[in-house]
């Protein structure tokens, strides 16, 4: 039986590229099935990835897509499970969402996010490089001319209004609270309320559409909440199919805004050129031309720190000036924005430009804008985005040889994390006891204060 196996050549010349060891392959695997909600996917062992390898096809159906993300990640580049010799799985159909019907969809995912099981649904799910993917240009202009037969009730302008004070409502909530509070609550409304409205009859086209682009961006909320409580295959689900909703109610700027937030997670994740290619989707034709400025400054800033992350330093410069002259005329759009760039000012762009200065090298300049953003915002309104904003800056101040004032930042930080439930700041904190290692045994009071306050955060988040 055994003999009957032929070594998997591609595989092993994949990991060689990458320069990772059969255990460095393992014990990498293991960190990524948990990050991707995965934990209880069985321990991957040494042994077990010579064993593939050497032929063996893996029995758990999740291993293929993400020993795809793990290499693609490694490599720069998209590594799909066909290159690796092995058998896609059922999750690599994610990535061809866009021939599934939109409605189907949204309840098919509904279903396994509320289910009982939620645990095992969620778990066989892997983030997939390959679903970020977009359609041909002929798959936009059927979506949005989709006809849908009227099967539930007669749906009112004060129906559209109903769903839109609740995205607002939970915007805030997410963005004072971080995506780990009353995500759930989002997909049950969704599913449960909002979902059935779509087959319903419109009195107007105009509502119809506007009742599926609430959809969209209500989607969208579900996908940027999981994507901050890092889960992220769940997060590329609602962001793929907020961006269907968006295609039938032909509404352009919506999609480039779900396009820009997965190209942001993309690019979180390690998929630097996948992200990048996203983020320049975001931005092609009516999705930025027909944006408002604040939007089109968002877009804008994401796809610099894109360009920067792929070593476009030059490009990446000129997108965060194009981002900043967007911003500087959002008052010639006054009345007419989208509720749902409302958080998007100064501060989001100085601390988005940071970002993208510090990805490019320059960390005096990124220091500059993430004061500039800390001194612009408010921070009660904005607790999370606040502390994370700190925790970016007390980073780059402890590089630079000031862990006394890094520390007092991290302070700040720490005293706005008190009752966040974020995938970012718990990635914040980490970085504070990771940076404070080396100044442990030296005596410093200030580091123990924060060691202590970072490891109790991480403590009671997980």
């Amino acid at each position: 039986m055994a003999a009957s196996r032929v070594r998997n050549e591609r595989l092993a010349a994949l990991m060689a590229e990458a320069k990772m060891t059969h255990g460095a392959v393992a014990m990498a695997l293991s960190r990524l099935a948990s990050e991707n909600g995965s934990a209880d996917l069985a321990p991957v062992s040494r042994q077990l990835v010579s064993y593939w390898v050497g032929g063996t096809k893996p029995s758990d159906k999740r291993i293929p897509p993400l020993l795809s993300e793990l290499l693609s990640r490694k490599l720069g580049r998209t590594v799909t499970a066909t290159d690796l010799g092995l058998p896609a799985g059922p999750a690599s159909a994610d990535s061809d969402l866009w021939r599934v019907d939109t409605l189907e969809a949204l309840a098919d995912l509904g279903r396994s996010d509320l289910s009982m099981d939620r645990r095992q649904a969620i778990g066989a799910m892997a983030y997939q490089v390959g679903a970020l993917a977009l359609p041909p240009t002929q798959w936009w202009t059927t979506a949005a001319a989709t006809v849908r037969p009227a099967t539930g009730r007669r749906v009112g302008q004060g129906d559209l209004a109903a769903v839109t004070d609740m995205i607002d409502l939970f915007s805030r909530i997410d963005q004072r609270r971080g995506g780990g509070h009353g995500r759930t609550a989002v997909v049950q409304y969704l599913n449960a309320e909002v979902e059935p409205l779509l087959h319903g009859r419109f009195a107007t086209e105009e509502l119809r559409r506007g009742m599926f682009a609430a959809a969209g961006e209500l989607s969208y909320l579900a996908g940027w909440m999981a994507f901050d409580a890092a889960e992220h295959a769940l997060a590329q689900r609602h962001f793929s199919i907020a961006v269907r909703l968006a295609a039938e109610a032909d509404d352009a700027p919506l999609a480039g805004h779900v396009l820009r937030a997965m190209a942001h997670q993309a690019n979180d994740l390690g998929h630097h050129r996948a992200a990048a290619r996203v983020a320049n989707a975001s931005l092609d034709g009516a999705r930025y031309r027909d944006a408002s400025h604040r939007e089109r400054s968002l877009l804008g800033v994401v796809h610099a720190r894109t360009l920067a992350s792929t070593g476009d330093t030059k490009g990446a410069a000129r997108a965060l000036a194009r981002a900043e002259d967007d911003l500087s005329r959002a008052d010639l759009d006054s009345g007419i924005e989208p509720q749902r760039v409302w958080f998007f000012g100064e501060a989001s762009l100085a601390h988005e430009t940071a970002c993208t200065l510090r990805d490019s090298g320059d960390l005096d300049a990124a220091v500059r804008e993430f004061r500039r953003s800390v001194r612009t915002r408010k921070a009660a309104a904005f607790p999370r985005t606040h502390a994370v904003t700190l925790g970016y800056l007390g980073v780059i101040e402890a590089r630079q040889g000031g862990i006394e004032q890094a520390c007092a930042t991290w302070g700040r930080a720490l005293d706005l994390m008190d009752g966040i439930r974020s995938g970012r700041t718990v990635r914040t904190a980490e970085q504070m006891v990771q940076a404070l290692s080396p100044y442990r045994l030296r005596g410093i009071s200030a580091v123990r204060e924060v060691d202590a306050r970072a490891t109790a955060y991480l403590s009671n988040a997980s």
